[in-house]
């Protein structure tokens, strides 16, 4: 099949750097040995890497965040993020307070369905850490093994059996990995295969049916093909 390379020249190259920056290409380029044509093409695999795992990643990140939603509704009700006896930690709770602030001014409903669907990856991550400071001058830290892991969200992976910290170690490294892509930084560096097996193994902790789904209509291993090829940077 033939390829339809687009094709540079130095006004060209130079028009690409300056638009995109040069403090941005300086990574491409370092990793080209300083082919500046190569690394606009580099450039242009990692964007299409990154446009690969965007489905995948979010298939992930609602079906977590819908299954730690449906068992904290179960024990503290569907607005379990203003249950005091959930005893959310400050982070938590300011970050549910900015979402209801941002909803409302937004002219959404400020409630349960609305809510979930805002709240970042972030915070459904940090639920399965160790819990920081609470609010009030008494700097006590939550404890979320005890009011959020052992009454509610170790039945949101049912069909793994780990501890806790188990659980947010991988989440919390494809939480960074996420907002790598969503800042549209560089990710061609990184074990990429890893990184789209790790999204597999724990969508299915959550459901094996979601996992087989999301990888039947995944492009990540067209994409990751590609960088075999030896054609793999004629974008």
């Amino acid at each position: 099949m033939s390829v339809n390379v687009f094709a540079f020249n130095s006004t060209i190259l130079s028009a690409l750097e300056a638009s995109l920056s040069p403090e941005r290409m300086a990574t491409y380029i370092a990793a080209a040995k300083g082919d500046r044509e190569k690394a606009m093409r580099l450039y242009a695999w990692n964007t299409s890497a990154s446009a690969a795992f965007y489905g995948p990643i979010q298939g992930l990140e609602v079906a977590v965040r819908n299954a730690m939603h449906r068992e904290l509704s179960a024990v503290y009700g569907t607005d379990w993020y203003d249950n005091p006896h959930c005893r959310l930690d400050a982070g938590a709770v300011n970050r549910v307070a900015n979402t209801k602030t941002d909803l409302g001014r937004e002219k959404y409903a400020v409630d349960p369905p609305h809510v979930v669907a805002t709240l970042a990856f972030g915070f459904w991550v940090s639920l399965l850490g160790r819990g920081g400071y609470m609010g009030g001058v008494e700097r006590v830290r939550a404890n979320y093994d005890m009011t959020v892991w052992r009454p509610a969200l170790h039945r949101a992976f049912p069909h793994v059996r780990k501890a806790r910290a188990d659980i947010h170690r991988p989440l919390d490294y494809l939480r960074t990995f996420r907002n790598r892509i969503a800042h549209h930084e560089p990710i061609f560096g990184r074990h990429l295969a890893a990184d789209y097996a790790s999204i597999l193994e724990v969508a299915g902790w959550v459901c094996p049916s979601t996992r087989d789904w999301i990888d039947h209509h995944s492009r990540v291993a067209d994409v990751l093909a590609l960088e075999k090829d030896s054609d793999a940077l004629r974008f």
